[in-house]
């Protein structure tokens, strides 16, 4: 029989937090998170003293937003109720993990096997000792699932035990319809969205099981005389289901009932072997291997723990929050953090959770498309923050850190999100070659960003179309004109969108003509877009190689940030919010960022002057800005560099200093992580007729190896610094092309393909 509370034994698998700290237990809880892009659940301590003591767990499920009128943001995610709660005695005494309880206590994050486990041994007031261990999963085989399992066994005598087992916060933002004994049915307060959870909850002592006391909906009570050795099991499987059907609950109650009956079924040892192996088959297809750096080694593999806990390829009504479901920081809004930052990983490693998310942004063309009417603007201008519907859900206004009330400008001024989706749309497309999804919603993205942007462009007296009153990446500039990234982005949207307009044409000329006749696009509108496109500002200075960031940029105050190396605030706190616009001090990667995503578009010359400008003069005041310093750079040949970038955003999530964790996984951080160590260090591109790599690796990493899909095949890159090789396998599929340091190879199926390298990637520092 599968022992449920198994876990692997490499420590590169294992994150490992011993005893109970106040101070961080909210940062741990973060880490600890289980989830399945469904179903999220905070990692908490097993154990509480019972009503009004901290929460063990708390519940996100996505997609579970509600309406909320005249508050900060008309959209928030409704919290799930706590599933894992359990309160234990021991003679009348409770047993807790807390700061009072005297125990030992070691919680692990089994990253291999997607699940969290603690032990302790608690000693009790009349002498005994319990020991105690918990697992809890959400299943990513059933991502309705979840299960949670406790044993105990008592030392050194006999003693009674009761356990507790309910639920919390069942009246927290929803409204009652149905409550039994294992079954509740909620709908939220105003968008009338239905929750439907069917639970069941047993005990067994010594394989003999306890009837339990039913004490109200979902709480129970056992009672048990616990020899020494007595083994006692507790057990719980929960079955969620959301439903944004509002006219009827009835079909989430069914499906609640039914998905918990079948669970039961399999059983607690089935399902956690399930789950294990659907874990298996997503770390072959997307486990990075580094030789001779373990601390580079257990921040990929943490970032790629969340990473894959974050998706649901099943459901493409949905997105990724800026803190997926680990915490409510955000309020699980969407930003232009998944287009960018998570991606490029499900393009590569997982096309079909890439897909679900696009088509989360394709249902919320609608709401695109009205946002850019009420602007004056035609085709599409999406959302920067946005919830279920694709509406705008930027608040109105938030209290800065000197308490006075600021007006948000982002949700109408930072609008190169719409250029973001476009971009990732054609990454997409490149990746997979997935007809269906290009003619059925990509194509239609493309071309309704692009007809925005080419009605947001003035064309003014000096000929040049300019791009006015905008924000870019780096917000601690509002109101600019010009800005770079948004009007290279800009231009780079409306061009591929005139590209796959030809393309539709060429070879699907059915779908071109209703998709054209729909959208009444023109032969002479798209003559226009191309005008335009040719017109934008670029901001480059011909003599310097430099991009103005924005219309005046280089003309403000130059601040040296190394006298602010110690600082442990960011940069507009330091300076305030009125120096700090009038400044050269950025937020956050903005030309770098374009010089990460259009690297095609500029000379090696412009690449290395502008990444030297303004590298120095970026504060990193959000967690984005280092993966795309660390992919530039390492595509510089500045591979220890880019080292230290990926260490840093890894540093954000995984270090021990960033209270700010508390809130949930920074996950486009952890996304960037990826990012560095294969788009930066592994070199990897994509080309229309293949792939291409150009490695460039720290020194103290002795090969990297890692999976990649392209256009349905499956291969396995190995860089070997240490004899100067490349090899690639392919695993799966067609042959295919493949570039290696510019040189086209033929990739075939059967024995991998060894490829010298020109020089050891080693040796590819470069100078500055």
């Amino acid at each position: 029989m599968t022992d449920l509370f198994d876990q692997t034994t490499e420590p590169a698998w294992l994150l490992t937090e011993h005893g109970y700290d106040p101070l961080r237990q909210s940062s741990r809880e973060t880490r600890q998170t289980v989830s399945n892009g469904f179903l999220g659940v905070r990692g908490a301590a097993a154990l509480t003293r019972g009503s009004g003591a901290a929460a063990p767990g708390r519940t996100f499920i996505a997609g579970l937003f509600d309406t909320m009128p005249g508050g900060s943001s008309p959209s928030v995610r409704v919290p799930g109720p706590d599933w894992l709660r359990v309160r234990l005695t021991c003679g009348g005494e409770p047993v807790a993990h807390d700061p009072g309880a005297g125990s030992d206590h070691k919680m692990v994050l089994d990253m291999r096997h997607g699940q969290v486990s603690t032990a302790c041994r608690h000693p009790t007031a009349d002498g005994l000792q319990l020991d105690l261990k918990s697992l809890r999963i959400v299943s990513l085989k059933q991502r309705r699932i979840g299960f949670q399992a406790l044993q105990i066994k008592v030392e050194g005598g006999a003693t009674e035990l009761t356990l507790e087992a309910n639920f919390e916060g069942l009246d927290l933002g929803f409204c009652e319809e149905t409550q039994e004994q294992n079954l509740g049915v909620w709908r939220t307060r105003a968008s009338r969205k239905t929750l439907a959870i069917a639970s069941r909850a047993w005990l067994t002592v010594d394989g003999r099981t306890v009837d339990a006391e039913a004490l109200g909906p979902f709480h129970w009570r056992w009672t048990v005389k616990a020899l020494e050795g007595h083994l006692i099991d507790f057990r719980r499987i929960v079955a969620v289901v959301r439903d944004d059907e509002i006219v009827s609950t009835a079909r989430a109650s069914r499906e609640a009932r039914v998905e918990l009956a079948a669970a039961c079924a399999r059983g607690p040892e089935t399902l956690v072997t399930e789950h294990i192996a659907t874990w298996d088959e997503r770390w072959s297809s997307s486990d990075v291997v580094i030789e001779g750096d373990p601390a580079a080694q257990q921040a990929l593999r943490f970032a790629l723990y969340h990473l894959n806990s974050a998706a649901n390829p099943d459901d493409g009504t949905v997105s990724i929050g800026a803190r997926a479901l680990t915490g409510d920081d955000y309020q699980g809004h969407t930003f232009w953090d998944t287009e960018i930052f998570l991606l490029p990983f499900y393009t590569f490693t997982w096309p079909e959770a890439a897909r679900a998310l696009l088509m989360y942004r394709f249902h919320g063309l609608g709401a695109a498309r009205a946002k850019a009417t009420s602007m004056g603007w035609s085709g599409a201008l999406y959302a920067w923050e946005s919830a279920d519907s694709g509406e705008e859900t930027t608040p109105a206004q938030w209290i800065g850190p000197d308490r006075r009330v600021v007006t948000i400008l982002t949700g109408t001024l930072e609008q190169h999100v719409s250029a973001d989706i476009a971009y990732a749309v054609w990454q997409y497309w490149l990746a997979t070659g997935d007809v269906d999804f290009l003619c059925d919603a990509g194509a239609e993205i493309l071309l309704e960003t692009g007809r925005f942007w080419a009605s947001r462009v003035s064309i003014e007296p000096d000929r040049r179309g300019h791009i006015r009153n905008v924000i870019g990446p780096d917000e601690y500039h509002e109101g600019v004109d010009d800005n770079a990234y948004t009007n290279a982005m800009a231009r780079w949207n409306i061009r591929h969108a005139l590209e796959t307009a030809a393309l539709l044409a060429k070879r699907w000329p059915m779908v071109w003509a209703r998709l054209s006749a729909r959208l009444a696009i023109t032969d002479e509108a798209l003559a226009t877009w191309e005008d335009v496109a040719s017109s934008l500002a670029t901001g480059l200075d011909a003599e310097s190689q430099l991009f103005a960031q924005f219309d005046g940029y280089l003309d403000l105050e130059d601040i040296d940030l190394a006298a602010y190396a110690g600082r442990s605030v960011p940069m507009d706190v330091v300076l305030g919010r009125d120096r700090i616009a009038q400044s050269q001090v950025l937020k956050q990667a903005d030309v770098v960022a374009l010089l990460a995503l259009l690297p095609e578009t500029v000379s090696p010359e412009i690449l290395e002057a502008n990444f030297a400008y303004y590298e120095p003069r970026c504060g990193h005041g959000s967690s984005l800005s280092r993966a795309m310093h660390g992919v530039v750079a390492a595509r510089l040949g500045q591979a220890e560099k880019a080292l230290t970038y990926l260490r840093q955003s890894s540093d954000i999530d995984l270090a021990d200093t960033h209270v700010a964790i508390a809130g949930g996984i920074h996950i486009a951080a952890q996304g960037g992580v990826w990012m560095i160590a294969i788009l930066g260090l592994a070199g990897l591109s994509l080309r229309e007729d293949g792939l291409a790599l150009e490695p460039r690796l720290p020194a103290a990493w002795h090969s990297l190896a890692f999976p990649v899909q392209w256009q349905g095949r499956q291969l396995r890159v190995l860089i070997d610094p240490v004899n100067s090789r490349l090899e690639a396998r392919l695993e799966a599929g067609s042959p295919m092309g493949l570039w290696v340091e510019g040189h086209r190879h033929v990739l075939e199926p059967g024995p991998p393909l060894c490829i010298a390298l020109s020089a050891s990637p080693h040796d590819c520092e470069m100078a500055g």
